[in-house]
């Protein structure tokens, strides 16, 4: 049985600054990730990273759009078992943005300490809880 990951998080930011941040491939790049070569916010699109020599090669697919207030894409490694799929959903919050991640899947990847649970809970807290809201204070 599935036990998604849930977090939310508020930014000072309006809704379509952090909908651009999430769906534009050079502001992704600075805060999502950096080895990321191409997307398009299109459901069936496939991401495309530089390879950075690292044997847990990401493939992920954008899975839904709704424009302006959800995305979600598939998260899936070349040549290992397991299928996840990360959700990001955004609420208009006074004059700032809520965002609320779901990360379903994460029991569907081997036992295996590259994929432990903590490890993509720690990843969402520094990404969302740091690096975005980093990333939309400077640009605010």
């Amino acid at each position: 049985m599935d036990n998604p990951f849930i977090t939310e998080q508020v930014y000072e930011a309006p809704i379509e600054t952090v909908w651009q941040a999430l769906t534009d491939e050079n502001k992704m790049r600075e805060w999502y990730f950096p080895q990321l070569k191409e997307f398009r916010p299109i459901v069936g699109f496939q991401f495309q990273f530089a390879d950075d020599g690292s044997e847990f090669k990401k493939e992920w697919r954008v899975t839904q759009v709704v424009n302006g207030t959800k995305l979600a894409h598939s998260w899936t490694y070349k040549g290992y078992p397991g299928s996840s799929e990360v959700t990001f959903e955004l609420f208009k919050e006074g004059d700032g943005t809520k965002l609320q991640l779901t990360h379903t899947g994460l029991a569907s990847f081997p036992h295996d300490p590259h994929f432990a649970r903590h490890r993509f809970e720690d990843g969402w807290k520094q990404i969302l809880g740091s690096n975005l809201k980093n990333y939309l204070k400077k640009k605010g």
